[in-house]
């Protein structure tokens, strides 16, 4: 997502001619080092943005990568991506380094423009306020915290499919996805689940994340002015829940542990405070964008896979309709059902391989340092690529088949599948996501078989892999037996 902060930031002051000749001999000494990495920084700020940038809207976003990787023979060089001075390193070892390193060498870096979406935070910095978040999730998404949530995900996920699938003749995947990862994520994270009070939040989010990937220039009628239009709708919302919340808990009408936001309001820092209401406004409101974004992206791709390759599609039926068949009429899906999808799974680790949702991501260097032989300098900015490991014939055999059995006994070497990132940024609501896409899995495979409509169907990353057109497939029900 931050790559299309950036990209406005780079389109907006394009725009102003009269900066360029500034620009270009503060970039010349800011790319003089010593011993730096092979590559070329293209042209004048604008660096090589554009060719990027391009290849992800192309639907191939490893080719920039491969394609330096073998003009370099290196797995590490550098670039200028959008005004910034970049590092690209590349495989196992790298992916090893920046994870192994984080907050000593390196640390997250993203736009500061984030702080015009999430205003609060800019009290201290959007890194400050991450580490925070990355203190109060671990306990609530790890495993055991999530069983109870297995059942409420079932029955979502029976409604989802009554209201939108069932009695259609086709449908599209990729906006149903997000309607039903988003509907879990309310209910979740804020124990919200009536399908009108989703959709009253689900309008301004469509907007609030249209608004991030665009040109962050905040003048009427710009994507970006509607995001900040949509993030204070929702914010205003939000603190009505907040509101309510406390004055439930205070009544012991809400318990303490149902959602992360009874969690984050009894919660102190240090000092014994609590957080105040935006703050948590604004903490949700990213949980609420991250905690469906990617889940829904996923999902698609998986109903795109096995439309495409109906031996895999009949071993997940076979695997999910024996789990189907052994449960009582209206018995909910349990924590040991969910055990039993190890195919399933597997399926979706393949299609993470192959189109993570996670790119790649970015790191700032904290202070001078050396990697492969090659100097780092500080300031400069690092970016790790899933797809210089998913798709490297040497960590991956014949890495463009599908084969879910890579994952079967000890799975990928490690360092080598990173749809979650790793270390300690790894994706805390790994386990979350696990979850909410198995029992979607199950729900739609006991109901459907389905065909393409559109059998080459683009592909695009615009920040996430997404099709096109949103996979539009014509739906065949099961019949009853």
């Amino acid at each position: 997502m931050e790559l299309f902060f950036l990209c406005g930031l780079i389109l907006f002051t394009l725009s102003i001619s009269a900066s360029l000749g500034f620009l270009f001999f503060y970039n010349k000494s800011k790319f003089s080092y010593p011993n730096l990495p092979p590559g070329k920084m293209g042209l004048p700020y604008i660096g090589e943005s554009l060719e990027f940038l391009n290849t992800g809207r192309k639907g191939c976003p490893e080719k920039f990568i491969f394609d330096r990787i073998a003009k370099y023979s290196s797995h590490i060089f550098k670039t200028s991506i959008l005004a910034e001075p970049i590092v690209v390193v590349c495989g196992a070892t790298a992916n090893k380094f920046l994870f192994s390193n984080e907050n000593k060498l390196v640390q997250a870096w993203w736009p500061d423009s984030v702080n015009k979406i999430f205003p609060s935070s800019s009290q201290t910095s959007s890194k400050e306020e991450a580490k925070k978040m990355r203190k109060i999730l671990p306990n609530f998404l790890k495993p055991e915290a999530l069983m109870r949530y297995i059942g409420m995900m079932d029955s979502i996920a029976q409604r989802h499919f009554e209201a939108g699938w069932e009695g259609k003749e086709e449908i599209s995947v990729f906006p149903l996805a997000k309607g039903y990862t988003f509907w879990v994520a309310c209910k979740v994270f804020i124990s919200v689940e009536d399908p009108e009070h989703v959709a009253k939040l689900a309008d301004p989010f469509n907007a609030l994340a249209s608004g991030i990937i665009s040109i962050p220039i905040d003048l009427p009628g710009t994507p970006f002015n509607r995001a900040i239009k949509a993030s204070n709708v929702i914010r205003k919302e939000l603190r009505a829940i907040i509101k309510q919340r406390k004055s439930d808990l205070a009544e012991n009408k809400a318990s303490p542990t149902q959602d992360i936001l009874s969690h984050m309001l009894l919660a102190t820092d240090e000092n014994g405070q609590h957080m105040n209401e935006l703050d948590i406004a604004d903490k949700i409101l990213g949980l609420l964008i991250g905690g469906h974004d990617t889940a829904s992206a996923l999902i698609t791709f998986i109903a795109k896979y096995l439309a495409e390759l109906p031996h895999i599609y009949n071993q997940v039926l076979k695997e999910q309709m024996e789990i189907a068949n052994s449960k009582r009429p209206g018995e909910l899906l349990n924590w040991e059902d969910i055990q039993k999808m190890k195919y399933s799974w597997n399926v979706a680790c393949e299609v993470m391989r192959l189109a993570p949702p996670l790119q790649g991501s970015f790191r700032e260097a904290l202070n001078d340092f050396m990697f492969s032989g090659f100097s780092i300098p500080k300031g400069w900015k690092l970016y790790w690529s899933a797809n210089s490991t998913h798709r490297n014939p040497e960590c991956f055999p014949e890495p463009e088949k599908f084969d879910p059995t890579r994952f079967e006994g000890n799975g990928p070497a490690p360092y080598t599948f990173v749809p979650f990132g790793g270390g300690p940024r790894m994706c805390p609501g790994k386990e979350y996501a696990r979850l909410e896409i198995l029992v979607f899995m199950h729900n739609v495979m006991k109901r459907f078989n389905w065909h393409k409509v559109l059998p080459d169907e683009k592909i695009i990353v615009d920040p996430m892999p997404i099709p096109a057109k949103g996979l539009p497939i014509r739906l065949i029900p099961h019949k009853a037996t």
